[in-house]
């Protein structure tokens, strides 16, 4: 059985929660809509439960606040032994497609060619998914690689890389096969 992981601050203004043996379930409050659509995509292609809270404040905080917990909800998964560590996945969303490869490294770096820096999702002033997914490697240990293959709409962007993502933490949360 795979144990429930959790995160939470002293203050009580993040509570994240990840079952990876889970069934897609999520709920999630960010203050940010866009934002917990896209994390719930990210649980669906998991299969991950996840349970994740932001107290409100400001936009950006609050990504990066989701980005750094469930980073660090997710490291005790990685500790199991027998675990994958790594996982691939190539998903698109309409016209948009991305591949995302997470490697469980203890190094996080995240090398990506996806500027939206300039798309204003949601009305934010920076790249969200940069600011999440680099507080996510710090919170786990990560190394991602995020490739957009294709894709022009900052929303079909967002979704393929949500879901690629979710599918290669699926992966790299597995147990390895072993030969018999």
């Amino acid at each position: 059985m795979t144990p429930r992981l959790g995160q939470a601050d002293e203050a009580g203004r993040l509570h994240a929660r990840v079952d990876v043996a889970g069934s897609g379930e999520a709920t999630v409050a960010t203050g940010v809509p866009v934002f917990d659509h896209l994390l719930a995509l990210l649980a669906e292609y998991a299969s991950f439960d996840l349970v994740l809270e932001v107290a409100p404040g400001d936009a950006e905080a609050e990504v990066a606040a989701a980005g750094r917990a469930l980073g660090q909800a997710l490291a005790g998964a990685f500790e199991v032994e027998g675990c994958r560590r790594h996982g691939s996945a190539v998903v698109p969303a309409d016209e948009a497609l991305a591949h995302v490869v997470v490697e469980a490294s203890g190094r996080p770096l995240v090398v990506s060619n996806v500027d939206l820096s300039d798309a204003r999702v949601a009305g934010l002033a920076r790249d969200m998914v940069a600011t999440f997914l680099r507080e996510l490697a710090e919170g786990a240990g990560l190394t991602l690689h995020v490739r957009l293959i294709e894709g022009a709409d900052p929303d079909h962007v967002l979704e393929a890389i949500f879901k690629a993502l979710g599918v290669a933490l699926a992966q790299s949360c597995r147990k390895r096969r072993r030969e018999e």
